[in-house]
């Protein structure tokens, strides 16, 4: 049975904490509507809320991460610090996977809003061999971090393709003014 799992990437505590009106980031952006375009597809579709998102733990992202049966049938999305994040759990697992699409993956060690060790990790440059496929969405107008981790990815990963876009931002709802990503889940059902 083909699955998904879509992983939100990492708010401020201010934004996380004190805005009970917003939805939790597994809610947010686009990630709902990803969400329903694969399950009425016949793809059981999961968008994991990760704890404490404001400052990540990469062995309890992991632990939440592996209560999903992973292998070939399973398409991984990750946006922002979820991308990050899954570059880090492929490169360490030797599972094989179905299509990963990482959405302005952010990978930045240094970051003091990080539990030590987060991105203490290799990437392993043939990652892309062990998945359908490995895309990277990027778009020119995010900031500086996302698109030098994109260059990085580039760089690193043999065989990633990239959709580049001008005017996506982050692709967060704010910068796309939508909560719709037709081009991902183009990307994810071809």
């Amino acid at each position: 049975m083909k699955t998904a799992i879509i992983l939100h990437g990492m708010p401020s505590k201010e934004e996380y904490l004190n805005n009970p009106d917003r939805p939790s980031p597994s809610n947010s952006h686009w990630l709902p509507w990803l969400q329903q375009q694969l399950i009425v597809r016949g793809i059981l579709a999961q968008t994991p809320e990760l704890p404490e998102p404001y400052a990540p733990d990469y062995g309890k992202w992991r632990a939440v991460l592996e209560r999903f049966p992973i292998d070939e049938e399973t398409i991984l999305v990750g946006h922002s610090c979820g991308g990050g994040f899954l570059v880090r759990w492929l490169s360490e697992h030797g599972v094989r996977v179905g299509k990963v699409a990482l959405i302005a993956p952010w990978i930045n060690p240094k970051d003091s809003r990080l539990v030590s060790g987060f991105f203490d990790f290799e990437i392993d440059s043939d990652l892309a061999a062990r998945a359908v496929e490995i895309r990277l969405f990027i778009s020119a107008d995010d900031d500086k971090e996302e698109l030098d981790t994109a260059e990085l990815l580039k760089k690193s990963v043999k065989g990633i393709t990239v959709a580049e876009f001008t005017d996506r931002g982050h692709f967060t709802y704010g910068d796309m003014g939508t909560d719709r990503f037709p081009e991902l889940s183009e990307y994810l059902l071809a």
